[in-house]
Order: structure tokens, then sequence, then C-alpha cells
């Protein structure tokens, strides 16, 4: 279980330095005609990645103006006279990335580690309401440095909640209508639902958020069937969970369908190579006809393995790693409470089956459920897309499961998620093509993020004030 004093003291930071935070140096003004807009920035004889069609598009300049991409058009074109120049020669310009599973607890890190990695738009899963809309608009407005943000709020969980601080525990059916309904009105973006559900009390909450017009995300609960839930329009699924009960099933093992814990039937995933390929895709087949879209956080299960390291100080990156979010690991996570030997079982069978709803056509989204001990803000999400092609994802299937799949699944798609004309200038220019190796992702020249641009050695300084501010009491 959580620790309450020590998450209320991390979340409290968070609404403190939303109120003190400096905005970035500012973007060109924006017009409301387009044509009106001067080009601030220009970028020449640049590769551009179609995320959509996992294709390049060679030798083309790329006008950025205010917030926005203004025009592309062939290198071979009259350059405009205004605009600073940068030399996109031999460099790859991609969509800036979504992490899709974060707890965002600690901004003046978080922020400048994901922007040093190329993340410009996260979603958050999981704190109190209020602080994270508050949150949510400082990100959005400018107001403080970071990616863009869309938020959950507090998590709908059975009672008691797993994690009280953050959660809402509820009875009866109609309490969780009136969350759902709560939720709206305070401005979340989307609704999280969590393990310790009843199955009734579940389905009144997506029933009520799609009359809301929010979509349910989360936990599969314990209580209910992965394909219940996707019926019922649950939108998307976390970590894998529900899944490991088809498997079960299709052994012939009985499968419970009941509230308590979380995962706790996770040892059916060590049997995957047991099961029929065909009729694993034929029990797949209902969930994937609804839309569901999964965000694995396969990393969690790999980074598990290695706590005791984590813990005693000797794993990497952990110069990044501030006291807050050191004593939240403890609190979440404390030393003896997970079995890394289990973890590292079943890590390599989760990411398996990530190939196989790749194979099967299954929308995917690229999250990491940051803070998890040891994963650091960014570099984990490359960690993540890594793993997918360690087990065979193709790296094109990867970006754009980082970049327009979230998007399109947040309903930002018309102003995130490609590099086009009108869409906002939060883009990666990279030194390496990811689709042919998605690490190349993490070879980042520089970051745009609407419309104001972060060179290397601004990038390589984020990264000395994270650690700086990571040092400090």
């Amino acid at each position: 279980m959580i620790g309450k004093s020590i998450l209320m003291i991390i979340l409290s930071s968070v609404i403190l330095l939303t109120a003190c935070a400096r905005p970035p140096a500012s973007s060109p003004p924006a017009s409301s005609s387009a044509e009106a807009v001067k080009p601030s920035l220009v970028i020449t004889h640049v590769a551009i990645v179609d995320v959509k069609q996992g294709s390049i598009v060679s030798d083309q300049t790329v006008l950025i103006g205010g917030e926005h991409i203004l025009a592309i058009r062939p290198s071979a074109e009259p350059l405009p006279e205004e605009g600073i120049r940068i030399d996109g020669s031999g460099k790859y310009l991609i969509p800036g990335l979504a992490d899709s599973h974060v707890h965002y607890v600690d901004p003046s890190t978080f922020g400048r580690l994901m922007l040093a990695n190329g993340v410009t738009l996260v979603r958050d899963m999981g704190m109190p309401t209020e602080q994270a809309i508050s949150l949510r608009d400082a990100l959005n407005k400018g107001d403080l440095l970071g990616p863009e943000m869309v938020a959950t709020g507090s998590i709908l969980d059975g009672d008691p909640p797993l994690i009280p601080v953050i959660s809402l525990g509820l009875k009866t059916p109609e309490e969780g209508r009136e969350a759902v309904r709560s939720q709206s009105k305070a401005g979340v973006d989307q609704i999280k639902v969590y393990s310790g559900l009843e199955k009734e009390i579940f389905l009144a909450i997506v029933d009520e958020a799609k009359k809301q017009g929010l979509k349910a995300v989360g936990h599969v609960p314990e209580a209910v069937a992965i394909e219940e839930a996707a019926k019922a329009g649950m939108s998307s699924s976390e970590h894998l969970f529900g899944f490991e009960k088809i498997i079960g099933r299709l052994l012939g093992e009985p499968v419970q369908l009941k509230r308590g814990g979380m995962g706790p039937q996770a040892y059916f995933w060590l049997r995957l190579g047991e099961v029929d390929p065909v009729e694993l895709k034929i029990a797949l087949a209902p969930i994937l006809a609804t839309g569901m879209a999964i965000c694995p956080t396969t990393i969690v299960f790999r980074t598990g393995q290695y706590l005791n390291e984590v813990y005693a100080g000797k794993y990497p990156l952990l110069e990044y790693a501030s006291a807050k979010l050191r004593e939240l690991w403890v609190g979440l996570w404390p030393p003896g409470s997970q079995d890394p030997v289990e973890l590292g079982q079943l890590w390599p069978k989760m990411g398996a089956f990530v190939k196989i709803l790749s194979d099967n056509g299954f929308p995917l989204l690229v999250g990491t459920d940051l803070s998890f001990p040891g994963l650091i803000p960014g570099f984990s999400l490359h960690e993540e897309m890594a793993l997918w092609q360690e087990m065979g994802v193709p790296a094109a299937t990867i970006l754009k499961s980082a970049t327009i799949g979230p998007a399109t699944f947040m309903g930002l798609d018309q102003k995130l998620g490609t590099v086009e004309v009108g869409k906002e200038a939060s883009l990666v220019l990279l030194r390496a093509n990811p689709l042919t190796d998605i690490k190349n992702a993490q070879q980042i020249e520089g970051v745009f993020q609407r419309g104001k641009y972060y060179n290397r050695a601004d990038l390589d300084r984020f990264l000395e004030e994270a650690k700086e501010l990571a040092a400090s009491p």
C-alpha cells in the first residue's frame, strides 16, 4: 500500500511547482491568418518521417511560425528571407514522442528529462483530480516547462481502494456514475478505472463515461473478463491485465473472476508458449473488433527484476531520480514487496505477447507507468520502444504507437502526431533513421515544442539541470 504521508508531500510539491514555475522563452506570436505569420524557423534539407505510412519524404524544407508548421516543400524551392536556418542535412524529422502512461509527480525534473528525450506529450494516469487539472493546464499553457498533458484525475476503484490517496473508493453503481459526472465537471480528459472495481460498478462507470463523452481507460478489473470490458466500451487497457485469463482459459485451467489484488493470476503468462496460436487469435478477435487500445508497459516488468539494484543505488540513470521520487518508490513498492525473480520470468512472455498483439492488428500505445522504481522520465520511453523491437515489433509500428497512435487516441490528432502543415510544431530532429532501428530515436539533435526550438546544447543543459535538481534536498 502507498505511504499516504509520502505521497501527500510529493503531491504538494506538484502544486507548488505549478504555481511558481517560470515559463520557457516565448515563441514568436501567432496570427489568426497563416499567411500573415512570418516563419521564425526554417529547417532545410531534412528527411520527414511519415509515421502513418512508415516511409521517408527526402530533402524537404519545413517552415515554422508561431506555434505551427506553416509550410512543407521540396528544398529545391527558394527559401524565405525570414527565419533562423536549421540545417537538416542527413537528419530526420519526426513528430514529438508520447508517453501514454505516466504519474507526473516531480514536474521540475520530469519536464526537463521528457523534453531532452523528445517526449512532448504525456497522459497522466492518476493523481488527485484538482492537482492533475492544475498541472495539466500549467503544462498546456506553457507556464511550466515540459510536455503537453492529458489527465485522468483521480482513479476510480472499489472500496476500499488499492491506492487511497489518489483514488475514489466506490461501493455502488450509482456512486460510480456520480464519480464520473463529478470528474467530467472537473474537466478531466479521460476516466481511469482500476483493479478493485466490482463488475456492476465498472459497467456503470463505463456507461456513464460514454454519456459524458469520455473514454474509460486503465486496469481491467479483476472481477471482469477483458472481453466483457472491451464489449462494454472500455477504450484502453494497461499493463496487459486481463489477457492472462485468456491464456488460462485456453489451457483449460480454472480462472477466477473476482475482486482481489492486482494481476493475481499472472502466472498464466509463464505458459504462453503452450497456447495454440490459432486458438489465441480466435480468442483475441472479439477484443480487436471493439477497437480497444493496449498500453503494455513491458518496461515495468523488465525493470522489476532489478528492484534490488534500484534500491541499492546501483541501477543506471539514478542520478536523475530525486529524493522525493525515491521516497515514492519505497512507499509504493517497499523492498521485499515484489519478487524480482518472478518479474524476470514474466516480462519476456509479456513482451512476446506485444508482438502477438501487433501481428493481430491491435492499436498499441507506448507507455511506461512512470513512476515505477527505476524508471527515469523520457529514457524509459526509449527503453520500452527498444524492448518492443527486441520482441520483433517493426520499428515503423513502434514509432506509430508513440506518435500518431496516442495523438489519435487522445483526440489530439488534428494538432499533433504527424509532421504536417497546420499542426503544432512539436517535433524531434534525429541524426539517424528511426524506421531502420527504433533506437535511432535516441539520437536527438534537437526538439521543437509548440514552435520553440531546443538545440542539442539546450537539451544537454536540461539534463544537467535535472541532475542538479534531483540532488538538491
